[in-house]
């Protein structure tokens, strides 16, 4: 009954109808990262495997993960990790019902998107 004048209007407010906030980006950013995170998993696993397989199943793995691309692709996984890491700091946070506010919430997402970038950085550098 109460779709009866509804007319052309959406169901609900999207993407289209939404600014990109840093909240928001941040938090699906966390998501992909997570996702992210599972396909470089996959490929340490194979390279695992492959080094369990004997030394012609280990040449083609460590091949392709020493290879420029190999090593951009494990920079990046790098990064996703302390990114995905410091926003489940955040979210435990969160959910201690502290840092809610406007101003504490764009900090905090600054704070992992500079965070994640130096520890990247000081990972690959110092360690």
């Amino acid at each position: 009954m109460a779709d009866v004048n509804r007319g052309d209007r959406p169901l609900s407010p999207h993407l289209q109808v939404y600014r990109p906030q840093l909240t928001s980006v941040t938090s699906i950013l966390v998501r992909i990262t997570g996702n992210a995170l599972i396909v470089a998993a996959l490929l340490v696993v194979w390279w695992l495997l492959a080094a369990a397989s004997g030394p012609e199943h280990f040449a083609i793995a460590d091949g392709v993960l020493r290879s420029w691309f190999g090593n951009l692709v494990l920079f990046l996984s790098l990064w996703a990790l302390w990114y995905h890491t410091l926003g489940g700091i955040r979210h435990l946070i969160w959910d201690s019902g502290r840092g809610l506010d406007l101003k504490s919430s764009y900090t905090m997402g600054y704070i992992m998107i500079g965070g994640s970038v130096l520890l990247t950085l000081f990972t690959v550098l110092v360690i």
